[in-house]
């Protein structure tokens, strides 16, 4: 498609995505006060846009409105990411198991070319994590809506979203304090892609849902290290 006939962004899409981006990457954390100059100055729009793009991401909860008091990064704890966990798992291995069921070759297409994409990705982040991070993250993404993209089901797709982002809010905080081995997140991918090209949704299910849970596991060690670091400069005191 020719660049001139796609569809500009106006200027408060662009503001959501820069925040949205900002807040599902870390840069801006959990419970931090969203003050509107200090968004103004850094995203360079206006007031009343910034209140439209909050308003947008409180909707998606990423974001907490304190009535008149503004907006603030929505917390985190463990018990919240188990609830988004068990959500996910229960949304997206249903929708794995309705594509499967209704697996069509432009679902296999879709599913073997985005695996394709997303273990080249791995090939380059095992060279230079740092440099191909988002690259991985885009094809991670892009995998797992292509494995149930042959649900048929707006609804199921809508709420996956939701909680993929939310769950990669996590996973992103956990990367902040430790660089996990992805060589298993690497075997899961294949595992997953074999089960469902064989169509075995027994095993699918079993891999897909391991592979989700896991994401819990590394939040759970990030917070254990914060609150060590925590107790630790209050006895320093």
């Amino acid at each position: 498609m020719d660049a001139r006939n796609e569809p500009q962004l106006s200027v408060a899409d662009v503001a959501y995505d820069r925040l949205r981006a900002d807040i599902l990457g870390g840069a801006l954390l959990p419970g931090m006060k969203l003050k509107l100059d200090a968004l103004r100055a850094r995203y360079d729009v206006s007031i009343n846009t910034l209140r439209e793009t909050l308003s947008r991401l409180a909707a998606d909860g990423l974001v907490a409105a304190e009535g008149q008091r503004g907006f603030t990064v929505m917390p985190a704890s463990l018990a919240d990411l188990i609830d988004i966990t068990e959500t996910r798992r229960l949304l997206e291995c249903h929708a794995a198991r309705l594509s499967v069921e209704r697996a069509d070759l432009e679902w296999e297409s879709r599913l073997v070319a985005a695996y394709h994409k997303l273990s080249r990705a791995e090939e380059l982040v095992a060279e230079d994590a740092d440099k191909h991070a988002d690259l991985l993250e885009t094809y991670n993404r892009q995998f797992h809506i292509a494995l149930i993209s042959g649900c048929n089901s707006r609804w199921l797709l809508h709420f996956h979203g939701m909680m993929y982002d939310q769950s990669l809010r996590y996973r992103m905080l956990a990367f902040r304090v430790k660089d996990f081995p992805r060589d298993q997140s690497r075997r899961e991918h294949k595992q997953i892609l074999d089960a469902a090209l064989a169509r075995d949704v027994d095993a699918l299910v079993t891999v897909l849902g391991t592979h989700i849970t896991k994401g819990a596991e590394m939040y759970a060690e990030y917070e254990a290290t914060a609150q060590g670091r925590g107790k630790g400069k209050r006895k320093s005191k």
